[in-house]
């Protein structure tokens, strides 16, 4: 596939894809979002990395990941000797990405060890953009990788020290061979969302833990290592009951005692094995304070929700790029797709949603790492940012992948094309770890118990307020008008009775969430001023889209997609001042009707 800066004339009967492209190099909106939030100094060293990430993200990693899916795992649950083994046999596709994400990119280890040149464990948000130019090509694999990741952070922030000793070491390396994988066993038959309803029992017993009962959707069934809640025998119930444990696939060289009963039949990330699961005396270790088993394990839940929100932006950025190179490379009705006024329309939707969703997550990000830092009011931050981007980025990734599918008409339906296999697996993110009103909830929590929503809104206002740009201030002053009333909506569900303050959440999250986004874009449009205007167009048109106008009105003003800017912006060159003034001029006079 030729690049999409030295693209080839669109021609009646092509049918291109994005295949073959370097999907780091072709995003030039990553890089100048990466260097904003890594500073220079670091992104000069990631640069290299995503390099060569985006050449195997748009090479190798695209054929194994279609050749995985066609082959998915399967259960072995008896050697010839009638022996019970419950041993996963993966494709060897499967394993060559093992290979590729674990060992080559080392995304498991590298927060906890230096790892790829970097001095020191790499940032959250560098960790975050290299697994989104390769989600882009493989999903399933990503949450055996960030279950690894997370498991190794719960052992270091509450294991023991024989624990951290003996496991993290093996869950942060880079060879296959001695690499242990990490799993997350929460969801039971009875419980679903709700864990305090859990029915897994932890008994004392001379060599420790034994846990009975029953796990209903098991991901990475196979791992080496699996993270559990159950209630010790006596303990209330609810989440106040639950112990934490973690449970070895072996121990002393015969397999614990549990067995998996099937494996799942799912809509998407079929190449990963996910299973159901019988815990029968296998014997556990506890992890951290008995007492508080369910607060240590959302250290782990939440770490997975952000890696949710940042695969849901990587799959809305390559049903972007896909639509993208289709529309640009066929032609229909005399003239390229992409030059025709309800394609530029459905592009510049996908580009909103693509650079909307890398904004927050790259941002998020770099909130993480002020918290590791120790920086106690990024961590406040942190407990808000995370359901939000949980709950958006999932939520709208299924309409994205849904749109770039019909972008490219009949044969974005085709399984030979990835569009199909992107749409079954972003409608995976609102499901795990926690679906999208059970995300809701939790931005309420953060409001009742944490203060989290007078956290979000300082740092709105101040993002807002360190605006310099004349134009940027102007947006701004748009933005922090829309900021005032969502001030003043959180204080009256705060107030409600119960009923209607749960059942306002849904809407409720989602505008925070946007608002969030539309300020991280205002802050790159700031940091990218003098120099060019194209993030001023993006954050501006996104205003107009997701925050200013109601849903659906119809709007005549300017817009990229209807002016000589299109391909500028798209092509991530730089725009004058000229392609934004128009936009916010037309806003205001919109505002001032209002």
């Amino acid at each position: 596939m030729t690049s999409m800066t030295g693209r080839p004339a669109a021609a009646y009967g092509a049918m291109p894809e994005a295949v073959g492209l370097n999907f780091s190099d072709e995003d030039r909106n990553l890089h100048a979002v990466l260097r904003l939030r890594l500073g220079a100094e670091h992104h000069e060293r990631a640069a290299a990395i995503l390099h060569e990430a985006g050449a195997v993200a748009g090479g190798e990693l695209d054929r194994l990941a279609r050749d995985a899916e066609r082959h998915p795992p399967r259960l072995e649950q008896y050697a010839p000797s009638g022996a019970r083994i419950d041993e996963i046999v993966y494709h060897p596709a499967y394993s060559a990405m093992e290979r590729i994400t674990f060992g080559r990119f080392a995304l498991a280890a590298m927060s906890h060890r230096p790892v790829l040149g970097f001095p020191a464990p790499a940032p959250h948000t560098f960790k975050y953009a290299l697994s989104y130019v390769l989600v882009q090509s493989e999903f399933g694999l990503f949450c055996p990788v960030n279950m690894t990741d997370s498991l190794a952070r719960v052992l270091r922030l509450f294991g023991d020290e024989r624990q951290q000793a003996l496991y993290v070491s093996r869950l942060t390396e880079t060879d296959p061979a001695r690499l242990y994988q990490g799993a997350m066993f929460l969801t039971e038959r009875a419980g679903g969302s709700d864990v305090g309803a859990s029915e897994t029992v932890a008994r004392r017993t001379p060599q420790g833990w034994a846990l009975s009962g029953d796990k209903w959707f098991c991901s990475n069934v196979s791992a080496d290592l699996m993270l559990t809640l159950a209630r010790p025998q006596g303990a209330p119930l609810g989440t106040k009951g639950l112990g934490l444990f973690l449970v070895p696939r072996v121990m002393d060289g015969r397999r614990n005692g549990y067995l998996i009963n099937r494996l799942k039949d799912k809509l998407g990330t079929r190449d990963m094995a996910s299973g159901e699961v019988t815990f029968d005396g296998a014997l556990a270790e506890q992890v951290g304070d008995l007492e508080r088993g369910f607060v240590q394990m959302m250290v782990m839940v939440n770490s997975s929700r952000l890696s949710n929100a940042m695969r849901a932006a990587a799959m809305t950025r390559r049903g972007y790029l896909e639509a993208l190179v289709s529309a640009r490379g066929r032609m229909a009705f005399g003239r390229p797709l992409a030059e025709l006024p309800l394609m530029r329309e459905t592009l510049t939707e996908l580009l909103l949603d693509t650079e909307a969703a890398l904004s927050v997550v790259l941002h998020a990000g770099q909130v993480y790492d002020r918290a590791d830092s120790g920086d106690s009011a990024a961590k406040a931050l942190l407990r808000i940012l995370t359901p939000l981007a949980k709950f958006s980025l999932c939520k709208r990734a299924r309409w994205s992948t849904g749109e770039a599918l019909e972008a490219r008409g009949g044969n974005g339906y085709i399984e030979e094309w990835v569009n199909a296999r992107l749409l079954r697996d972003a409608h995976l993110g609102s499901v795990w770890e926690g679906t999208s009103n059970i995300i809701a909830l939790d931005v309420l929590r953060a409001f009742e118990r944490d203060g989290a929503d007078a956290v979000l809104f300082a740092d709105l206002d101040e993002r807002l307020a360190a605006l310099a740009g004349p134009h940027a201030r102007r947006a701004g002053a748009l933005l922090s008008r829309a900021v005032a009333r969502a001030r003043r909506t959180v204080e009256q569900v705060k107030a409600a009775d119960n009923p209607e303050r749960e059942a306002a959440m849904w809407r409720l999250a989602e505008r925070l969430a946007r608002l969030w986004t539309a300020s991280t874009l205002l802050e790159e449009a700031e940091a990218e001023s003098g120099t060019s205007y194209r993030k001023l167009v993006v954050a501006c048109e996104y205003l107009r889209r997701r925050v200013l106008l109601p849903e659906g009105e119809v709007w005549l003003g300017p817009r990229p997609a209807a002016t000589g800017w299109f391909d500028a912006v798209t092509d991530s060159t730089p725009v004058p001042a000229a392609a934004a003034v128009p936009l916010i001029n037309a806003l205001e006079v919109e505002a001032l009707e209002r």
